[in-house]
């Protein structure tokens, strides 16, 4: 009988037996600029042609009932006369004379690990391992080199190996329940719905043969279980090693945490971790990782493996409410306890940001873009806009001044650099004359060399400063990472992007504009090996298919809803302009539209407007000619209480009519869930077009040169997924019965009008309060 196979790559071997301690997540010196890869890159480069880099090792260790699979990338591989050696590059912020070979414990670890496989591979009895640090403030390299013989290593790594064998034990057990379970997995209903069983079966085939898939699928058709399913079964089946389930909202990741729930109820066993933020799930009132202000971080490292076997022995459901249990129990972070845990997880349902944001996506999974991870991405067309947010970085002149003003009798260097970049921007705003912007095609080279020179500046002062109270660190802190940001994301700058610099008043900014993210989504897909991007809006597919980064040989299909077509009163008033100049005239119409559409049946209605401004405007004229209906309308602001307070008004059976006033495009207009008699109506006013803006005017001159549909890409296409996404709040179950009622005299054109799915091909026109109430009287006599 083959062995099962256990894989944990050297790095998280080593840090796990080994690891003991704080968590100290204090700013130490380290120039950014030259940090990590770049490190790496510099030293391999200048060490000639006999330095083999980033080497690809891995070994099959053989245990009596398992095998573990040991990889990793060793920096490099030194051929030298008196025999071969193994580097180890590290970069510190301590003075090279505190370097000795007994610094760091961890380090010789991983490079013995290294040597030991080479040998192996290469019947070596002896080697050479060498660490290589390099001094960030200095530039200067020490190295510190050692012999050991094969036998020695061998037994270094028989040591290490059996104090991981808890571990792997553990992590064997599991995995041979667990795939069982999948084995005899049934799909957890007792029949698919309509277009259900096709888009698992695309699924499937998908992650099997390590392509992407984009899916329109309306809702009713259950998209989170038919994807989750079949990625499932492809696990099982070894193709995946992964899943992780990426998306935009909380209530989103609720609901792939149930279809787990109905998967474990019919025998399955998976472990699934939900990653919260920092800022949510960290116990105290501020986030302050070092051990002299968090009794969490100070001795974490101690205690956190007990709370893994812990949690591990007892729990598959790693939700935020049991991680903060055992990490309570055990008096560990519970942020970095579930950063851990995600290395033990099946599947990490989290936001995007973990796998696409390029400043902080989960290196330990994803430093060698080579995982066998499924990456099902839901509600993908949020996915657009917050790929151009993580892509892109801004500065701003006045955060600059500010840090100038607070640092002026502290240090008069890094005042200096500050008080440089102010007047660099100064110069920028006179630029913008009186359009108020400027847009550049190439980079501010002069900036960044200025934004180098205050980091190189400021990170010493702030590393001698940071436990002291010091009225001003806050700004400058503040300042000092969002130049770090900025420059991170301009080593991605191309002829995708733009330099966008706004004046406003006094103020400057400068945005590093990324206006076409779907070179940057393609290459960060690459981290795993398969994608499914689905929603229930991915209208039109070609559309969001380019724009997310697929190709030709990436698989699509588009949906019909499960839903009879008949039990959707689908209206579209023609007669109305709410264009922005003729909405001053819209308004009154609007009032007799609403109170037309909610006269017909006792219900919950929601009316959703292109901005806060229109919808207060004519919100305040309902109130006054039709006081006696009720009436609610949407904060700009509100806080998670305040949200929920304004869904439990829609209750069902209530005495009167209800009605909601909503934003386009806000909270209450896409993954919200008001079945049945909580929700009968949506009216809809408006396109749903994007505020025109300099910077959608980019987006649309960028993509009007790319493939001529400029106006389409920047406006009409997101306008009309932020419609059919407040249409799609209304008919949630095959039971609901209600009606949605498009205002717009644009909804009446063929471009509109083939943006429309196919199942609102059954729409009909009405150019009268008179027809419409005609229209929908009969609608609800049929019911």
């Amino acid at each position: 009988m083959e062995k099962a196979q256990i894989k944990i790559s050297i790095r998280n071997l080593v840090e796990l037996v080994l690891r003991s301690g704080d968590i100290d997540n204090r700013l130490v010196s380290s120039n950014r600029m030259l940090e990590g890869t770049r490190i790496h890159q510099r030293i391999q480069k200048e060490s000639g042609d006999k330095y083999a880099k980033e080497v690809y090792l891995s070994f099959d260790y053989q245990l009596e009932s398992f095998t573990i699979r040991l990889e990793g990338r060793a920096d490099g591989i030194i051929t030298e006369p008196e025999g071969m050696v193994i580097d180890e590059i590290k970069s510190t912020a301590r003075p090279l004379e505190y370097i000795d070979d007994e610094f760091s414990l961890l380090h010789w670890a991983q490079a013995k690990c290294y040597a030991y496989i080479y040998c192996i591979q290469n019947e070596l009895k002896d080697i050479f391992v060498q660490l290589t640090y390099f001094q960030i403030d200095t530039e200067e390299k020490k190295i510190i080199r050692k012999p050991f013989a094969f036998q020695e290593l061998q037994e270094f790594m028989s040591g290490l190996l059996d104090r991981y064998l808890v571990w792997a034990s553990m992590s064997d057990s599991w995995n041979t329940l667990r795939d069982m379970s999948i084995r005899e997995l049934r799909f957890p209903f007792e029949n698919y719905r309509k277009g259900q069983r096709e888009l698992a079966v695309a699924a499937y085939k998908t992650i099997v043969q390590e392509k992407k898939l984009f899916v329109q699928a309306p809702t009713g058709i259950g998209k989170t279980i038919s994807t989750l399913f079949p990625a499932v079964k492809a696990f099982g089946e070894q193709h995946i090693s992964k899943i992780f389930y990426l998306t935009a909202k909380t209530i989103t990741r609720q609901v792939a945490e149930e279809a787990f729930s109905k998967m474990r109820a019919a025998g399955l066993k998976f472990r699934t971790l939900t990653l919260t933020a920092k800022e949510k799930i960290c116990f105290r009132d501020e986030v302050i990782c070092n051990p002299d202000f968090c009794e969490y971080a100070r001795g974490h490292y101690n205690r956190v493996n007990d709370a893994l076997t812990d949690i591990l022995q007892n729990s598959e459901y790693l939700t935020r409410e049991i991680i903060e249990e055992y990490a309570r129990k055990h008096r560990v972070c519970p942020f970095e306890f579930a950063l851990d845990l995600s290395l033990w997880a099946d599947c990490i349902i989290c936001d995007y940001n973990y796998v696409f944001d390029p400043r902080v996506y989960l290196k330990r999974f994803f430093l060698n873009n080579d995982g066998d991870y499924a990456f099902l991405v839901d509600e993908a067309h949020n996915l657009v806009d917050r790929a151009r947010e993580m892509f892109s970085a801004q500065i701003s002149k006045a955060a600059f001044f500010e840090a100038k003003k607070a640092m002026k009798n502290h240090q008069p260097k890094i005042v200096k650099c500050l008080n440089r970049i102010n007047t660099y921007m100064v110069a920028l705003r006179k630029q913008c004359g009186e359009e108020g912007f400027i847009i550049h095609k190439s980079e501010l080279s002069d900036l960044y060399r200025l934004l180098n020179n205050f980091i190189t500046e400021a990170e010493e002062w702030i590393v001698k400063n940071q436990n002291k109270d010091i009225e001003g660190f806050e700004q400058l802190l503040e300042v000092y990472f969002s130049a770090i940001s900025f420059l991170k994301i301009s080593e991605f700058f191309d002829n995708r992007y733009v330099t966008f610099i706004e004046a406003v008043r006094s103020e400057v900014r400068v945005k590093l504009f990324c206006i076409d993210p779907s070179y940057l989504l393609a290459e960060a897909v690459k981290r795993g090996k398969t994608a499914v991007f689905f929603s229930a809006t991915l209208t039109p597919l070609s559309y969001f298919m380019d724009i997310l980064g697929g190709d030709s040989e990436d698989y699509n299909i588009n949906l019909c809803s499960p839903f009879d077509s008949r039990k959707l009163c689908l209206l579209v008033e023609s007669g109305v302009s709410t264009k922005y100049k003729n909405r001053e005239n819209s308004y009154d119409s609007i009032v007799e539209i609403i109170k037309a559409a909610v006269g017909k049946r006792r219900g919950n209605y929601l009316v959703y407007f292109p901005s806060y401004k229109y919808m207060n405007e004519v919100y305040s004229r309902f109130l006054e000619k039709y006081p006696e209906i009720e009436t609610f309308v949407q904060e700009s602001s509100m806080t998670e209480e305040e949200r929920e307070s304004f869904l439990n008004r829609f209750q069902p059976d209530k005495a009167a009519s209800m009605v909601c006033f909503g934003v386009l495009g806000g909270i209450f207009s896409e993954g919200i869930d008001l079945k049945g008699d909580r929700l009968i109506g949506a009216i809809i006013i408006g396109v749903g077009l994007p505020q025109i803006s300099v910077e959608q005017d980019i987006i649309m001159d960028y993509f009007q040169r790319k493939n001529g549909m400029g106006y389409e890409n920047a406006y009409m296409y997101p306008g009309m997924n932020k419609v059919l996404q407040a249409a799609g709040r209304v008919i949630r179950s095959e039971s609901d019965r209600g009606m949605v009622l498009l205002v717009d005299e644009r909804f009446s054109h063929r471009t509109y009008k083939n943006l429309f799915p196919k199942h609102w091909e059954h729409s009909r026109g009405v150019r009268s309060t008179a027809e419409l109430q005609a229209r929908l009287e009969q609608f609800w006599k049929e019911g």
